[in-house]
């Protein structure tokens, strides 16, 4: 495996929209510098629900993106998802919670899967677009920054599994928002997950 692509963006205005969003992302050259916040340049417009610590960096596959490229009818463009990084050689079918992205001195490790949202479908313009990609169930994956480092296309990148009970990206997304049950719960918990979805599990029922 190694980068295909990295890709950061400046705020922008979607046609009708009165807001800023950050999914405008863009392959650059040259060396990207990664810390705890992400690729450094990158714009996050909406903290709330993008960014942070456990979403960082988002990654997609590049053979997940051959197969939507095959789905929308042309070459699929890096950045058009609003990811960050791609890799070659990843299905985000395989990827679960814990698993690391290692290259050089950076770790990546998975801690959530995307969830598609109506910003994501102005985007590509299509208003069936959510729709359309939770029912693809190949969701990108949200990671959090373990050890920053230096990124750069074309270098190599190791793929380390989660040596615990796996949770993958299409179950998470499948899962969302749904009551768990008590043997899920458990196995979602003993994954190092997104710290807002441990909140959310560790609640109270």
């Amino acid at each position: 495996m190694k980068i295909l692509a990295l890709c950061i963006g400046n705020p922008e205005r979607l046609p009708g929209k009165s807001y800023k969003t950050g999914i405008f992302k863009r392959a650059v050259n040259g060396a990207v510098v990664i810390d705890a916040q992400g690729l450094v340049g990158d714009a996050i417009c909406n903290r709330k629900h993008h960014g942070g610590v456990d979403q960082a960096v988002y990654v997609e596959g590049s053979l997940t993106l051959d197969w939507w490229a095959g789905e929308l009818g042309r070459p699929y463009e890096p950045g058009t998802f609003g990811e960050n990084m791609v890799i070659s050689g990843l299905d985000n079918r395989d990827v679960c919670v814990g698993d690391r992205f290692i290259s050089g001195d950076l770790i990546l490790e998975a801690t959530a899967c995307r969830i598609p949202c109506a910003t994501f479908a102005a985007r590509m313009s299509d208003p069936k677009f959510v729709k359309r990609y939770t029912v693809a169930a190949r969701p990108g994956i949200y990671c959090r920054v373990i050890r920053g480092g230096v990124a750069e296309v074309g270098t190599p990148i190791e793929y380390q599994a989660f040596p615990g009970g796996k949770v993958t990206m299409p179950e998470l997304m499948e899962t969302f928002g749904r009551r768990l049950s008590e043997p899920d719960r458990t196995r979602y918990l003993a994954a190092p997950i997104h710290y807002k979805l441990r909140a959310i599990l560790e609640a109270p029922r």
